[in-house]
């Protein structure tokens, strides 16, 4: 018989969701302790439904919820902090980040570092959106055990130089070119910027 987990105001975020059934919604959460989860939220589609226009993507929720096999049920939902208008710009870089999320990160597999550096990143886009998706997407990659050599270079092991022209390739790292070609190429100072974050 399985195990019923039963999981009380977990710090989380919505990235997706979705219509199902008559009246309900299939949520994807990503949350502190318990990583990426799917929820059955029941009738909040309704007119009545106690979770009206809560169940937000970039909104920081506390959800409860109790959870046999793959689907889980949401049992409860609050907000956690104040919620802010977030312009459309900003939404998309947020549905991007989701995305990496949702297609990186495994079920109900738990990544407490990720889910911090996601909320730091939801806070920074307003900011510098190009520097919160890209040091984001270096971290998640990094915890997931696939971190990017940035600062030294592969055939030599000398150290990447700012000012030289750089290839990366996926399986070796940075490979130094002899000129410029491009759109194939980095320049030395935009690696050692996105290695020091």
């Amino acid at each position: 018989m399985a195990h019923t987990l039963r999981v009380s105001l977990e710090p989380a975020w919505i990235l997706h969701q979705r219509p199902y059934r008559d009246s309900s919604l299939l949520l994807e959460v990503f949350s502190r302790t318990h990583g990426r989860v799917v929820l059955v939220a029941r009738g909040a589609r309704s007119s009545r439904s106690r979770w009206q226009g809560l169940l937000q993507i970039m909104r920081p929720l506390a959800l409860s919820w109790s959870q046999r096999g793959e689907l889980g049920t949401l049992t409860g939902a609050d907000g956690r902090g104040q919620a802010r208008r977030v312009p459309g710009r900003e939404v998309l870089c947020g549905c991007y980040l989701n995305e990496l999320l949702l297609r990186l990160m495994t079920r109900n597999d738990p990544h407490p570092d990720s889910f911090d550096r996601y909320e730091q990143a939801l806070g920074t886009l307003a900011g510098n959106e190009e520097q919160a998706l890209r040091v984001f997407e270096k971290q998640l990659l990094q915890s997931l055990g696939y971190g990017l050599l940035l600062d030294c270079e592969f055939d030599s092991g000398a150290a990447v130089r700012a000012e030289h022209w750089y290839e990366y390739q996926l399986e070796r790292g940075p490979v130094r070119l002899v000129e410029q070609q491009p759109g194939l190429c980095l320049q030395g100072s935009s690696l050692l910027a996105l290695h020091r974050n």
